[in-house]
């Protein structure tokens, strides 16, 4: 197995992975499929109810192998520029090439192209087989014939049972270009090409016009050409990038593509509604149990994968803050379902919001979920000061909403006098009905004070417990040992699954001194289940760079190598190759501790820190794309400097750098500004020491 080595976007090989699980996942943010696969899904169609609830397995059209009769060189390639997989023939006498990718701007259609060519040693007819798997029938959707759309076949067909009783069950109508088994070139052509097209959508009408604007770009040449053009403008606005170390290089690039995959168009075209229905931990190419956690959307999308999308795409980011605006009506009848008041979201959520997760002991405490919710909405709020999205788009509803669940599940302890929050499981899943888990209970301080915070940006007055309960929650602390138990009882040594106190540093912030920060990354490094979840690591390497020890963070980091399955970059949650796959929540962890660690930024109320540091391995880091504020700005960081730019791009508020020695540096679009390698922020110009929107 190889991958081209002067272009690191492009892996390459000449057999495919034993392991199926590992073939690349097409997807579009709308569809989702594993190239070759029978089966592909649809965001937001999900079969059976409650813990049942599952992603709809959906027949693809194009579950289909090309096939010659004469040997040649086989080579299978994944192009992450453009979101093309195809399986390439070279014979004597001709080369075959069948390309597969779910359409990144129509993400109505996935598309099959076989192109045959002759070379110049040939002379009679050539022809490849379509050896095909497809079965038109599923045991989610009960499917019939309706009549063929302009040559096309049609099936449509309704999922079985909805989430929630009585709730809707969704609609699929698939209308494809039949597969014809044998493709032939005629003595007299030297080339030629066909093209094969699946339209999915939730009704006839969306699914005829989205098969007829398909057909439409064929017929205008424009099929593939528009496709690469959305990529395109999708990589222009970000990458992430490192010279020196390829292995690394490549990991990131993988983790990038897979991420930005399971969005929706950038586009604005044709009325189309922006179409995300959450991403869960292995995207929309899987849906069973042990691929893909029936599909379901975690904590994985808002703590895991969202940050480093959120700095690059304000709008895919607030896709995720609407769909858990969507969502939190399921979010209330979870609360009520307990007794409480307010937002409960649910651990695994589906299309309505009510928890389907299939064991009730998580969906009752794994409770942190509630605050790495309201993070996000936090951290996007800071990114943008758009506060729009709280008024009109009602997040506010989401934020006040936990902030009084949080008030309702605490109790007092009068010994202590604290709030305490018991019978919970912490992010570590080893441990159940613990009480005090330190990050449950600081990501909800958190939220509470971001509660009050956003309640004098909109005028609304907030209740005083939400102020009482941040200021007297409990977050455990040995002042002996100067670390953060994990909860209350928690002996220090004892084995845990994955990253959950070193979370306080970051994403939380917390303050602590070095020292504290340091105990705690020595006291759970070393119990961590070495087969625990693949985000973990990434979370110790971005502590020891916070520390600045860049060396022991990359040994770290390279322990994430291990899930990496080859060729084509997909991630398996465990390093033994188990567990869900495509590991999206892996990727999200893995591309923070870069995105995050190497630069040392962070998302703060009234500014954007930095401090950046580069492992010895690393010659230079180059963040393209960074968005702050309406800004775009491009990073390039050595060992011993850092250069940073401001794209021209209208309306945008005007920056300067600030460094930690005091010096101030304006930031000019269209302008690229140099200076040694220091720590420092990025700041509005001009605004005083309270710049918000009114």
């Amino acid at each position: 197995m190889t991958s081209d080595p002067a272009d690191p976007y492009i892996f390459t090989s000449d057999s495919l992975p034993p392991d199926p699980r590992f073939m690349p996942p097409l997807t579009n943010g709308l569809l989702g499929w594993r190239a070759f696969d029978p089966v592909m899904h649809v965001g937001g169609v999900y079969n059976g109810e409650g813990g049942a609830c599952h992603r709809g397995n959906i027949p693809c059209p194009l579950a289909v192998k090309m096939l010659t009769a004469e040997a040649g060189q086989h080579t299978y390639e994944l192009d992450m520029h453009t979101g093309v997989f195809s399986h390439t023939v070279v014979t004597a006498g001709f080369e075959a090439a069948q390309v597969l990718y779910a359409h990144r701007q129509q993400t109505n259609l996935l598309v099959m192209e076989v192109l045959l060519k002759r070379s110049e040693t040939g002379a009679g007819p050539i022809s490849v087989q379509l050896e095909s798997s497809f079965q038109p029938q599923s045991d989610d959707i009960v499917f019939q014939n309706a009549p063929d759309y302009k040559s096309g076949r049609h099936i449509f067909g309704q999922t079985v049972s909805a989430e929630v009783s009585g709730g809707i069950r969704p609609f699929v109508h698939l209308i494809w270009t039949p597969i014809t088994p044998t493709l032939t070139l005629a003595p007299d052509q030297s080339r030629s090409s066909w093209v094969f097209l699946v339209a999915v959508a939730g009704s006839d009408e969306s699914a005829r016009s989205s098969y007829e604007t398909g057909l439409g770009l064929v017929d205008a040449g424009d099929l593939r050409p528009s496709h690469l053009r959305s990529w395109a403008e999708l990589w222009k606005g970000s990458s992430v990038e490192v010279e020196g170390a390829e292995t690394l290089n490549r990991a990131l690039i993988g983790c990038m593509f897979y991420l930005l995959s399971s969005f929706s168009s950038l586009s604005e075209e044709a009325n189309a509604p922006f179409v995300f229905g959450g991403v869960s931990p292995g995207g929309l190419s899987n849906g069973g149990k042990d691929e893909d956690y029936h599909g379901h959307v975690f904590w994985d999308q808002d703590l895991w994968m969202y940050p480093s999308v959120a700095l690059f795409y304000p709008r895919l980011a607030r896709a995720v803050l609407e769909y858990r605006v969507e969502t939190r009506e399921g979010a209330r009848a979870n609360a009520q379902r307990t007794g409480h008041q307010g937002l409960k979201f649910a651990w695994e959520s589906a299309l309505t919001g009510r928890d389907v997760c299939p064991e009730d002991i998580y969906a009752e405490q794994e409770l942190h979920i509630n605050g790495d919710v309201v993070l996000a909405f936090q951290q996007y709020f800071y990114l943008t000061q758009d506060l729009e999205v709280f008024r009109e788009g009602r997040g506010s509803e989401v934020v006040w909403g936990v902030a009084d669940y949080w008030t309702s599940r605490v109790t007092w302890d009068p010994t202590e006098q604290q709030y305490h929050i018991k019978g919970v499981i912490p992010p570590d899943e080893y441990y159940f009905t613990v009480d005090n888990s330190v990050f449950t209970n600081a990501v909800a301080q958190r939220s509470l004070q971001f509660a009050v915070e956003l309640s004098g940006l909109l005028g609304h007055t907030p209740p005083p417990a939400w102020q009482d309960v941040a200021d007297k929650i409990k977050i455990p602390f040995d002042p002996k040992l100067k670390y953060h138990p994990e909860f209350d009882g928690y002996t220090q040594g004892s084995g845990v699954k994955q990253a959950d106190v070193v979370l306080l540093g970051y994403p939380l912030t917390m303050t602590m001194t070095p020292e504290v920060r340091r105990n705690d990354l020595e006291a759970y490094e070393s119990v961590t289940d070495p087969l625990g979840p693949a985000m973990t690591w990434g979370m110790f390497a971005l502590g020891w760079l916070e520390l600045g020890d860049a060396e022991r963070a990359q040994k770290l980091l390279q322990k994430c190598f291990k899930n990496i399955q080859k060729p084509f970059q997909v991630w398996s949650e465990s390093a033994d190759g188990s567990g869900c796959v495509n590991f999206l929540t892996g990727m999200g962890g893995f591309l923070q501790a870069v995105l995050f660690g190497f630069t040392g930024f962070r998302v703060q109320k009234q500014h954007l820190a930095f401090a950046p540091l580069l492992p010895r391995e690393v010659d230079a880091l180059s963040v393209r794309g960074v968005s702050y504020l309406g800004n775009k700005m491009d990073w390039l960081i050595k060992s011993g400097e850092v250069s940073v730019s401001v794209r021209k791009t209208g309306s945008q508020s005007a920056l300067q750098i600030v460094l930690n020695t005091g010096n101030t540096i304006p930031l000019v679009p269209g302008q690229s500004v140099t200076f040694p390698r220091q720590p420092g922020q990025i700041r509005q110009v001009n605004c005083g020491s309270y710049c918000w929107p009114v």
